[in-house]
């Protein structure tokens, strides 16, 4: 392994490698680290997105968790949010999933799921780092191994949920019709499934579990068929997913796309009024827009809370406030809380449907009648996390004097302006949002935060 990912191996969401970069017994020993934290006879649900490289590495981590004492149950191919929720509602003790979400085909990667069905948080992680690096592992006798059991019933336990957090008849007598992008991974066990079950006219994209046809992560650049076929077939609305489907990324009736922070307004202020009950906050990581955070949702008594990027940052901010309205990242994460607090793409799609179903409008007419701000977002490849930070630091010391929150990378706010720099937790990229009401402004912004990251 590398020397940075010896010093720090989790991210933001899991372990994530490329496939043929790594030692073939790196896998191994990580599996075995994840098991000798929990206590020996632990009960763990095991699953995988669609990615080629998974046939390389899951029986090797289904094996290494057997061998270290755990109770193995392996629901295969299952997106990350279906098997999150079973983690809970059947009682394991942990979850493993073998994904690396929306990173490039080649790469692969494991995430830990706690038995409250949310992601380790990184105390947890650390323990696992320990073992890891310093070969604490458990390995249990020949005859104290468990068998390894199948569970099918995890995808239909958890789309029976999901059904029951919308209203069916309304959206049975609505007959919407929908184009699903499944990223050729694991979403297309669900979310084309579900709507098909409630009523909506589905036609489904990218649907077979295979090469992926697209790159996994869902974009304005990497939808351009999902735009065009929603368009041409004159379908109600898009969804896209990433690929292990825990994300989901909206075309509007026009063709139009919308981006994850617009789609996360619209739908919170729809489970405002839909669950009057609820907490009236929403919790998101800094990554999202401020000004449409103030101008949409604090304007409307809806209080928000800012935490780092990560959605188990928000899951667990949730749960530590007692509840929501949502939860949401930029990118397409959403959290339906009622259902469970971590994002979840089907369960994002269905509610779409519902609001729809609900609105007298169309989805482009009501994308269309909510201001925006000109948000320009960037990735820039670096070498390190290391050389990130210090960039970070440079930044800093350059906006010494303006507003700024540095929970995670560095935002800096005025009046008429707002950008965060924010090294990556899951590749070696340096991410740049800025924002502004004024197009000249933000293009201005951009030119001086370039120049300062380009000076390192």
């Amino acid at each position: 392994m590398s020397n940075n990912i010896e010093r720090k191996l989790f991210g933001t969401d899991g372990v994530r490698w490329i496939v043929d970069r790594e030692a073939p017994d790196f896998v191994l020993r990580l599996a075995i680290a994840i098991a000798t934290r929990f206590p020996r006879g632990s009960r763990v649900l095991v699953g995988k997105d669609g990615r080629l490289g998974n046939s390389a590495i899951y029986g090797t981590v289904v094996s290494g968790l057997a061998t270290a004492g755990s109770k193995v149950y392996d629901a295969g191919f299952i997106p990350t949010p279906a098997l999150q929720f079973c983690v809970k509602e059947f009682g394991f003790d942990y979850g493993v999933v073998v994904t690396a979400s929306h990173n490039p085909p080649e790469w692969v990667g494991v995430k830990l799921v706690l038995n409250d069905g949310i992601e380790a948080p990184p105390q947890v992680d650390a323990e696992v780092e320990e073992i890891l690096f310093k070969s604490k592992f458990r390995v249990v006798p020949w005859n104290d191994i468990r068998s390894i059991e199948r569970f099918d019933i995890a995808i239909e336990h958890y789309i029976n949920s999901v059904k029951r957090n919308v209203d069916a008849e309304k959206l049975k007598r609505k007959e919407l019709k929908v184009v699903v992008d499944c990223a050729n991974s694991v979403s297309t066990l669900t979310t084309p499934r579900v709507l098909r079950e409630l009523g909506l006219k589905v036609i489904t994209i990218n649907a077979d579990i295979d090469r992926p046809y697209r790159p996994y992560e869902p974009t304005s650049e990497t939808l351009v068929d999902l735009m065009n076929i929603v368009k041409a077939v004159h379908a109600d609305f898009g969804v896209a997913h990433d690929g292990d489907g825990d994300r989901a990324i909206f075309v509007d009736n026009k063709g139009q796309f919308i981006s994850g922070d617009i789609s996360a307004i619209i739908l919170s202020n729809y489970i405002a009024s839909k669950n009057p009950d609820l907490p009236k906050k929403v919790v998101t990581a800094i990554s999202t827009s401020h000004f449409l955070v103030e101008k949409h949702l604090i304007s409307k008594g809806i209080d928000v809370v800012w935490t780092r990027v990560g959605f188990l940052n928000i899951a667990r901010k949730i749960v530590e406030l007692g509840g929501a309205i949502s939860g949401f990242e930029d990118n397409g994460g959403f959290a339906y809380v009622p259902h469970q607090p971590v994002r979840d793409g089907t369960m994002t799609a269905v509610l779409m449907a519902e609001l729809l179903v609900e609105e007298s409008r169309t989805l482009a007419d009501i994308i269309n009648s909510i201001e925006k701000p000109t948000i320009i977002r960037m990735k820039i490849p670096i070498r390190s996390r290391e050389e990130g930070i210090e960039v970070v630091d440079k930044i800093r010391e350059h906006y010494k004097g303006y507003r700024i929150i540095d929970i995670d990378g560095i935002k800096v706010l005025d009046k008429e302006y707002s950008f965060l720099v924010r090294p990556s937790g899951t590749e070696p990229l340096l991410r740049v949002a800025i924002e502004s009401w004024n197009r000249d402004i933000a293009e201005r912004i951009l030119k001086e935060v370039l120049s300062i990251i380009q000076s390192r």
